[in-house]
């Protein structure tokens, strides 16, 4: 360890070495209850924010829909265990490579709970979900959100979530921008993300 880090963290040590820790939890902050219908409606609005596609169905649409958000012609890969049947799908069995990924133009998969608050889809990568690999590398994420899904925010969502579960988060499409600020899509994940809301 370097003398500087030594110094500062001995100094940190020092100051904090009558500071009784604080043993109670931190309570988050929580918004005010909303109904159902308007918890839903926030997380449809605040999701097409990030320039996603959403579009609501009933449950006996589901598979029309995914169909319909599939481009004539494009391969698409699916997790084990999705929800719906997709024709044609690919099932990852987690032997596909980064390259055989990267040929795919589509994956559908489920969500675990999606925020509304902050327009953000959680996977946790169980059943229906696949590998973090297979969300982040087809260019196209088709994403199955069921509105008793949705929480109205972050600290809803983390109770419902198993810490000890790799998670993604996804607030839209991938996207980064330079000191220009020009905005470009698909750098790290999908180019397209198309939120289909069931329910």
């Amino acid at each position: 360890m370097s003398s500087a880090r030594e110094d500062i963290l001995g100094r940190v040590r020092a100051a904090l070495a009558d500071v009784e820790p604080d043993r109670e939890p931190v309570v988050a902050p929580r918004l005010a209850v909303r109904p159902a219908e308007e918890v839903v409606d926030l997380f449809a609005e605040r999701v097409e924010d990030y320039r996603a596609i959403v579009e609501r169905c009933t449950p006996e649409q589901l598979a029309g829909r995914v169909a319909a958000a599939v481009p004539p012609g494009a391969s698409v890969v699916v997790p084990a265990g999705l929800s719906v049947d997709v024709a044609g799908a690919a099932v990852d069995d987690g032997t596909l490579t980064s390259a055989d990924l990267d040929a795919l133009d589509v994956v559908v998969t489920d969500a675990r709970v999606g925020v509304a608050e902050t327009g953000t889809i959680v996977l946790d990568h169980t059943a229906g979900m696949g590998r973090r690999a297979l969300t982040l590398v087809p260019d196209r994420h088709v994403c199955i959100v069921r509105t008793e899904q949705v929480v109205a925010d972050v600290p809803d969502a983390l109770v419902l979530l198993d810490p000890a579960r790799p998670l993604t988060w996804i607030s839209g499409p991938s996207a980064t921008s330079d000191i220009e600020l020009d905005r470009v899509e698909g750098v790290h994940g999908p180019r397209t993300l198309h939120v289909i809301l069931v329910g």
